[in-house]
């Protein structure tokens, strides 16, 4: 199946470090893992992930970099 012809519906999910995936309705999440509210086709989430996460960076590189050792 070519990733154009993908009728799954996916969730947004986003773990402990702030990091965003997608994850497929209906299968259990990985420990760590979180739905975030967002629910759709690959595209709609994508477009999401792409609107939020705009520092790929973790969570904890962040808070290093912010308040330095």
């Amino acid at each position: 199946m070519r990733d154009d012809e993908d009728t799954r519906t996916y969730d947004v999910v986003k773990n402990d470090e702030e990091q965003y995936s997608l994850w497929l309705v209906g299968k259990a999440l990985p420990a760590g893992w979180r739905q975030v509210g967002v629910q759709g086709d690959k595209q709609k989430c994508l477009s999401y992930i792409d609107q939020v996460w705009t520092d790929m960076r973790p969570l904890s590189m962040r808070k290093q970099e912010t308040h330095p050792g």
